[in-house]
């Protein structure tokens, strides 16, 4: 799946509060449960398995992105958000700087292929510079929904 398949303005928080990677986690999947995407009495069970992954090793690649992910029996398909900081996250990432872009993603329990191909995709579109440019310099959700679509060829 494309990052734009999983998102809508709704998923994208511009403005995290989070300073370390365990909040932007709260306050992601806390998003999810907003806009309705994860069942509240799911929330716990989520943020726990995405910290569990998260404690393996950090989803900090590096360049300021970090995309903490999951398997979960408790979704029916592919569901992220997406948050922005200003001030950047601790994320205890791969080049020891703040991460800006934080785009969680959770991938129904079993579809190993599809969370790998999924986490790919996530990955070779915020390594590109000038996107990551381009989403830490939009002026709103939309503007970064529409940035996103347009690098992956969605309208």
């Amino acid at each position: 799946m494309e990052l734009a398949d999983i998102l809508t303005k709704e998923q994208i928080v511009t403005a995290l509060k989070a300073t370390t990677r365990w909040e932007a986690i709260d306050e992601l999947v806390g998003n999810l449960v907003d806009t309705g995407k994860i069942q509240p009495e799911h929330r716990d069970a989520i943020i726990a398995a995405v910290r569990k992954r998260e404690n393996s090793m950090s989803t900090g690649i590096g360049f300021g992105v970090g995309i903490p992910h999951a398997s979960t029996d408790l979704i029916p398909e592919v569901i992220g958000a997406l948050g922005r900081s200003q001030t950047g996250v601790n994320f205890e990432a791969a080049d020891n700087q703040p991460v800006k872009l934080v785009m969680l993603f959770l991938v129904p329990q079993g579809q190993f292929q599809k969370h790998l191909h999924t986490l790919a995709n996530i990955a070779k579109l915020l390594h590109r510079s000038e996107l990551r440019t381009a989403l830490n310099n939009a002026l709103d959700a939309e503007s970064m929904l529409a940035i996103i679509k347009e690098s992956t060829g969605r309208k």
